[in-house]
């Protein structure tokens, strides 16, 4: 029983050892503690407003009338520089609406194309316009340019005699199938003949002569509500502090691993196995030390983006496992950064490179659902994307245990593997 205290007491204070060593290095505090909350607050202001800044509007767009009308105004639009468009069926596009891949779907309903050569009688062309009641603004924009569009549209065919002319007979011809009154028929038929006899009397006008349109609209528009599943992150800094995180855990890892290969070429090690304390204490306490620092940091930043950006796990207790994961396998990261040269300068040149390495490619520096997916691939292969996707996964991608399991258990992995490798060629001296 004494031993065990005995145990215990100078297991402790070896991580109080190494922890006041931590708090008194100004400069390691500031780069384990205070930039990654810099880091998290810069980049999440940063991404917080690029969603505004994007240059196309997604739409899908729907043919019901497959007619040569609603074809040539599909091609039209597939060139307006505004969109990005994507032909889709009725129930495809309701679902990339309704799950935030497509900004809003234009559908062109059956009979558009005979309803567009009787746009001067009858009921006119209509187009259905679905979109997010919340994103009234982009749809109010969208049906603005596909107004504006058909309008010149318009304008072209009534400046190009022939096109005019020709689109008079198809409306004659449409106007004689009609069940218009008898007198009304009259009118139209007298008024198409004389506009016809006058298209043939004038030259087709100048370029540039088609108007837009001006305050007459070409085709009247259906606005459908399509409520949006709310996914993904509910604001930027649940983007960013995962991210802050891993650069404060891998701060963390860094600084204890080169404050081992310090104590090591400085001879502390060798002096403290003169003491009645065998190897594995020390390394024991190292890893001790460097586990609670570990959690200590990402603790504080979590506390603090809950408090001021409302960053909240929808699971708290998965965000301890997945933190704790992330934990290990930095704390075995130490262990190898500790053993990647003989002296401090190799080890600090080496360690920093692999961390900026694999920040960038497992997505601590730009997010992973934003990386294209070959980086996504060459990312799985760094403990950084697996540490991200599991506080993540905590976050807001609402990870259940049994999908937390891939992630944490590939960081448990990687912790025991690295700490064994690390532990089976660690030297306690120079030589």
């Amino acid at each position: 029983m004494r031993d065990g205290q005995d145990l215990m007491r100078e297991i402790v204070a070896l991580v109080a050892k190494d922890l006041t060593l931590l708090l008194r290095d100004r400069g390691g505090f500031f780069f384990t503690f205070i930039f990654p909350l810099v880091f998290a607050v810069f980049f999440g202001t940063i991404f917080s407003g690029s969603g505004a800044e994007s240059r196309k509007l997604p739409i899908a767009v729907v043919d019901e009338d497959s007619s040569a009308d609603s074809r040539a105004v599909i091609a039209q639009l597939d060139t307006v520089a505004e969109f990005d468009t994507q032909g889709m069926s009725r129930g495809a596009a309701v679902e990339a609406v309704r799950l935030g891949r497509r900004v809003a779907y234009v559908a062109f309903p059956k009979g558009f194309g005979e309803a567009r050569r009787r746009m001067f009688y009858g009921r006119g062309p209509e187009i259905e316009l679905g979109f997010d009641p919340s994103r009234k603004a982009e749809a109010g924009m969208i049906q603005g340019l596909l107004a504006r569009h058909l309008s010149a549209q318009v304008g072209q065919l009534l400046s190009n005699r022939s096109s005019l002319r020709s689109w008079i007979h198809e409306t004659e011809v449409s106007v004689d199938s009609s069940a218009t009154g008898g007198g009304r028929r009259g009118a139209l038929r007298r008024f198409l003949g004389e506009l016809d006899r006058f298209t043939g009397e004038v030259a087709d006008s100048t370029p540039g002569a088609a108007g837009d349109g001006g305050g007459w609209q070409p085709v009247s528009f259906k606005n459908v509500d399509v409520a949006r599943v709310r996914s993904g992150p509910r604001n930027a800094y649940q983007v960013s502090f995962p991210q802050g995180i891993v650069w404060g855990i891998f701060s963390c890892a860094f600084g204890f691993g080169l404050s081992l290969v310090h104590e090591r070429t400085r001879g502390t090690l060798v002096r403290l196995r003169i003491a009645p304390i065998s190897r594995g204490k020390i390394l024991a306490a190292k890893a001790t030390a460097c586990l609670v620092a570990i959690v200590g940091i990402a603790t504080l930043l979590l506390s603090f983006g809950a408090l001021v950006f409302g960053v909240r796990a929808t699971s708290p207790a998965l965000l301890a496992i997945a933190v704790l994961s992330a934990a290990i396998a930095f704390v075995g990261l130490m262990m190898l950064f500790s053993v990647l040269g003989k002296t401090e300068a190799t080890v600090s040149g080496l360690g920093r490179a692999a961390m900026l390495l694999m920040s960038m490619a497992g997505g601590g520096m730009v997010p992973l659902f934003l990386m294209p997916h070959w980086m996504q691939t060459v990312g799985s292969f760094t403990p950084v994307r697996w540490t991200i996707l599991a506080l993540e996964g905590a976050i807001w991608r609402d990870f259940t245990l049994s999908q937390m399991a891939l992630p944490c258990g590939i960081l448990l992995a990687i912790g025991v593997g690295t700490f064994a490798a690390g532990l089976k060629v660690f030297r306690w001296t120079e030589g």
